[in-house]
C-alpha cells in the first residue's frame, strides 16, 4: 500500500473523530448553558426536590446540613444533575446526527419512535420516583421510627439517595425498549422470554436490592413496575413478528410484478 493510499484511508476517520468532537462539545456546552441559566434557581430546585420529605417530617424536624460546604455544594450538584437531564433531548439529538448517515432507511424508521420512547420513559420514570415513591418512602420512613427520635435529615444525603432513586427508575423504566429491541434483533424470542417470566420476576427484586437504598420497601417499589415494564416489553415484541411477516409479504408482491409476464 502506498503513502497516498494510507493517508486516503485514513482521512475519513480523521473526519469522523473531528465530528464527534464537536458532537461531543456542542452537547457539553448546551448542558454548561442550561446550568448557568438554572443556577439563579438551585435554592429554589433543592427546596422543590426536597419537599417530599419535608411535607412528611414531624414537628420540630428539619433538614440539616452536617458539612460546612454542603448549603452550597448540594444545590449545586443538584442544578448540574438538572441541567443534564434537561437536555438529554439534545445530547441524543447529537448523537443520532453522528450515527444517522451510516443507517439503512429501514433502521431509521425504527431508530427515531426508539430514541423518543426513551427520552419520554426516562421522564416517566423519574416522575414516578417523584410523585410515587418518594412520598411512600418518606412516609413510611418517618412513622416507623420511635418517636423519642428526631429526623434531622443531611441535605448532601438525601440529595444523593434522591438521585440515586431517579437514576434506578429513569432506567428501569427503559426495559420495554430494551425487550422490544432484543427481540427485533433476534437474541431472543417473545416465546421465550414468556416461559422465563417467573425467573425475569426473581430477577427484578434482586436488581432492585442492588440498585436501590438498602430497605425492601424502596425494592419492592423499583421491582413491580420491572416486571409490568417488562410485561408492557413482550406485549411491544409481539409486533415484530406482525412487521415481519408484513415485510415478507410486500417483498414477494415486488418479486411477483418483477417476474417477466409469459
Amino acid at each position: 500500500m502506498t503513502q497516498d493510499s494510507t493517508e486516503t484511508s485514513q482521512a475519513p476517520l480523521v473526519a469522523h473523530l473531528i465530528e464527534l468532537r464537536n458532537r461531543l462539545l456542542k452537547a457539553v456546552l448546551v448542558i454548561l448553558l442550561a446550568f448557568v441559566g438554572l443556577y439563579a434557581f438551585a435554592n429554589e430546585l433543592y427546596l422543590m426536590v426536597s419537599e417530599p420529605l419535608r411535607l412528611l417530617l414531624p414537628e420540630g424536624s428539619s433538614l440539616i446540613a452536617t458539612e460546612v460546604a454542603s448549603p452550597f455544594l448540594a444545590p449545586l450538584k443538584l442544578t448540574f444533575a438538572v441541567a443534564v437531564l434537561l437536555t438529554i433531548p439534545y445530547t441524543l439529538f447529537q448523537a443520532w446526527a453522528f450515527i444517522a448517515p451510516a443507517l439503512y432507511k429501514n433502521e431509521k424508521t425504527i431508530a427515531i419512535p426508539l430514541l423518543i420512547s426513551s427520552v419520554l420513559l426516562f421522564y416517566a420514570g423519574i416522575c414516578f420516583a417523584y410523585y410515587i415513591v418518594l412520598p411512600l418512602i418518606f412516609g413510611f420512613f418517618t412513622t416507623v421510627g420511635p418517636g423519642e427520635v428526631t429526623v434531622m435529615t443531611d441535605i448532601n444525603n438525601y440529595l444523593n439517595f434522591v438521585l440515586k432513586l431517579f437514576f434506578a427508575f429513569g432506567v428501569t423504566f427503559e426495559i420495554p425498549v430494551a425487550t422490544y429491541l432484543l427481540i427485533k434483533a433476534g437474541v431472543t424470542t417473545v416465546a421465550t422470554l414468556s416461559k422465563k417470566r417467573p425467573y425475569v420476576f426473581l430477577g427484578c427484586f434482586v436488581v432492585g436490592m442492588l440498585i436501590t437504598p438498602p430497605d425492601i420497601f424502596s425494592q419492592t417499589l423499583l421491582a413491580i413496575p420491572m416486571w409490568l415494564l417488562f410485561e408492557v416489553g413482550l406485549l411491544a415484541g409481539r409486533t415484530v413478528k406482525q412487521e415481519e411477516e408484513t415485510e415478507s409479504e410486500t417483498e414477494e408482491n415486488k418479486n411477483e410484478v418483477a417476474k417477466p409476464q409469459p
